[in-house]
């Protein structure tokens, strides 16, 4: 069988010269790719204690709802502005060129449940970040934040300081 770094395709100099893209396409397009990238992320928090698992929009919502599924837990989204139907909160971030800003309903977490936030990837960590603030608004506890990626080369680790960080598959550079 494969290890799962052997399903991820990487495309030299994009989306500009000198960048190894990442392209987790070839993980999702291959039954066998897609079954291993959530198993070996569902292990490393096999013994985490939480209640609910959050993702992101939009690849977050892959790897979150089939975790979620697989160890009994709710799953909740976070959209981009103005997709979600109920009552919000809202949380700015900062991207390459300019801020982008993320969504939640207001009922989604209650005070004190533990949360897993789940992503396809981190890179600098603005996203994941976001998400850890829209979390605490709503008085939600971040048990740790699970992806499959991690870019180690544009220290997302370092910028979430504390929150445990939990990645199937590690990469040096950017």
């Amino acid at each position: 069988m494969k290890k799962l770094d052997e399903y991820v395709r990487t495309i030299p100099d994009f989306p500009e010269p000198g960048i190894m893209f990442r392209d987790i396409t070839s993980v999702l397009q291959d039954a066998d790719g897609l079954q291993l990238a959530i198993d070996e992320m569902q292990n490393l928090v096999k013994d985490l204690d939480f209640d609910v698992v959050v993702g992101a929009e939009s690849r977050g919502f892959i790897f979150g709802t089939a975790i979620a599924y697989n160890m009994k837990k709710p799953f909740v989204m976070i959209r981009k502005k103005g997709k979600l139907p109920c009552e919000t909160i809202s949380e700015d971030y900062e991207l390459e060129y300019g801020t982008a800003t993320l969504e939640m309903h207001k009922d989604s977490i209650k005070p004190g449940q533990k949360v897993l936030i789940v992503d396809d990837l981190i890179a600098t960590g603005g996203t994941t970040k976001a998400m850890i603030r829209l979390i605490e608004k709503l008085e939600g506890e971040v048990a740790g934040v699970l992806v499959m990626m991690e870019l180690k080369g544009l220290k997302g680790r370092e910028a979430l300081g504390d929150y445990k960080l939990f990645s199937a598959l590690a990469y040096e550079g950017k």
